[in-house]
Parts: C-alpha cells; sequence; structure tokens
C-alpha cells in the first residue's frame, strides 16, 4: 500500500504545483490520451519484443508482489527454523535415513503439515527435501554442499530479479519514447504552419506533453516500481538463505540449536525473532 501511496503523492505534487503555479489542464486533458497510447503503447511492444512469454507473466505477476510487499516475516521465519530444527534434530538422533519419511513425500510428513505455508513454498520444500536427500545419499561434505547451494540460490535469485530489470530497460526508454512522441507533435504542427499562433501554440504544448509523460513515467513510476521490485526479493531471497545456513551449519557437525540460531542470523533485522523467542518455538516442536 505504501507504493499507491507513494503514486498518489508523485501525481498530487507534480501536478498540484503545475495547478497553482497558474498552468492550464486543458492542454494535458486533450494530449495524455493520444501521448499514453504512443509512449505506453510502444512501451509495451518493447517489452514484448525483448522477452518471452513466460518472463512476461512473471513481470505481471509481480506488480502484485511490489503492491504487497515481502511475504515472510517474524511468525514465517521462526516456523521455518522450527521445521529445520525438527529435521536436523532427527538426523543427528536418529540418522540421515530416519528423515526419508518427511523428505520424499512432504506432502504426507506429519513435520511438513504442521506448517502448510512452508509446504506451499515450492522452492522452500523443494531445496529442504533435495539437500536433505543428498545428505543420506553420502553427500555430506559441508564445503561441497554449501557450494551446490549458494549456486543453486543464485540462480533463483537472478531468474526472480528478471521483472525488475525488465521495469528497469522500461525506464531506461521511457524518456526516448516520450522524445518519439514529441517530436511526432512537432512533426504534426509543421504541417498545420499556416495556423494561427494560438493553434500553433496549443500544438506545440500539446507535443510537448510527451517528454513530459516520457519523462515522469520513467523516474516517477517504472524506476521507482524497478527498486520496489528488486527490494522484495532481495528480502524474500534470505529465506531460502536461512535454510542454507542451518542445514550447512549441521553437516558441520553443529547441535541442533546451533544450526538454528546459525539460521536465525540470517533472517532479516526488521523480522528476526530473539533467542529468546526461538529457544521457545522449537522447545515446543513436538512431531
Amino acid at each position: 500500500m505504501l507504493t499507491i501511496g507513494g503514486m498518489v503523492l508523485l501525481f498530487v505534487c507534480v501536478l498540484g504545483s503545475y495547478i497553482a503555479s497558474g498552468g492550464s489542464m486543458e492542454p494535458l486533458i486533450e494530449a495524455v490520451p493520444f501521448e499514453m497510447w504512443t509512449i505506453g503503447g510502444a512501451a509495451i511492444a518493447t517489452m514484448l519484443m525483448a522477452n518471452s512469454l513466460h518472463d512476461v507473466k512473471h513481470t505481471v505477476g509481480a506488480f502484485g508482489k511490489m503492491i504487497k510487499g515481502a511475504k515472510f516475516h517474524k511468525r514465517d521465519y521462526i516456523e521455518l527454523l522450527s521445521l529445520l530444527y525438527f529435521l536436523v534434530r532427527l538426523a543427528t538422533t536418529k540418522g540421515a535415513m530416519a528423515l526419508e519419511a518427511h523428505i520424499e513425500k512432504p506432502a504426507e510428513s506429519t513435520a511438513f503439515q504442521k506448517f502448510p505455508k512452508i509446504l506451499a513454498n515450492h522452492h522452500a520444500t523443494t531445496i529442504v527435501c533435495d539437500y536433505l536427500r543428498m545428505v543420506g545419499m553420502n553427500a555430506d561434505d559441508p564445503n561441497q554442499i554449501e557450494d551446490v547451494m549458494a549456486r543453486e540460490l543464485k540462480k533463483v535469485l537472478v531468474e526472480e530479479l528478471h521483472p525488475s530489470h525488465v521495469m528497469q530497460t522500461m525506464a531506461d526508454a521511457l524518456p526516448a519514447l516520450g522524445i518519439v512522441a514529441a517530436v511526432l507533435g512537432v512533426i504534426k504542427t509543421m504541417s498545420h504552419i499556416d495556423q494561427p499562433p494560438a493553434v500553433l501554440g496549443a500544438m506545440i504544448g500539446g507535443a510537448l506533453v510527451g517528454t513530459f509523460l516520457g519523462i515522469l513515467l520513467a523516474y516517477g513510476i517504472a524506476g521507482p516500481f524497478s527498486a520496489r521490485m528488486k527490494g522484495i526479493v532481495e528480502e524474500e531471497a534470505k529465506y531460502l538463505e536461512v535454510i542454507r545456513a542451518v542445514l550447512v551449519t549441521h553437516l558441520h557437525g553443529n547441535a541442533p540449536q546451533v544450526s538454528v540460531e546459525s539460521g536465525r542470523k540470517m533472517v532479516p533485522t526488521e523480522h528476526m525473532p530473539t533467542f529468546q523467542e526461538l529457544e521457545e518455538a522449537v522447545q515446543a516442536v513436538q512431531m
């Protein structure tokens, strides 16, 4: 909602100062539909040309995430650390093979069923199960596992950042597309050079609306949207980094409490539970 509020404030400040200084809205009202047709249509067309259908759908879906914000909060991190605590404790006390009932079919696991939000997270569930399965296959070199996980999480991050890159590319293109719209307006004006100065002035003003819109859309909307998308993706990536920290610490032979504590340290500061809060949560884990 903060994104929507910021966008409203942007238009209030820009258009409000224009009106307060004596500007007339009539030229804008007349020109904006056609200029937006040119600039907005061209921006969408370039996005379609530069991306696959999957990437376009991914970008459209990212707008909902941008408005809602990051989906992981303190309660989500506590639940993740509680689940990981149970799994690494089970592996420590009963061996890696004891995990098979939980990681082969997580949807049927009593452990995962207690945390439906984690189970619904495809990336998180897959990473937990895949790497614990590798441990059961004697791939227990912590340095090797950490390297493989780091490369996979980097791949996931790059893929999730694509909508941000799309919006930034669009932001970079919009000022130039605004100039294209303005040049078309000038061409139209020059074809009516025999008209009175008042008519020509109105036509030139309409042409300049294209430049105005291109710059406003680029630096006032598309650019901030790109930054917001990037910030959310990078914050949510910490969720998977928590998994990596816990599993790697576990493979180094540390106690389950130490493993989950290393994961707690990876939680974004604003959502990080205290040591006591996490201690109470993991002690309450009864599977």
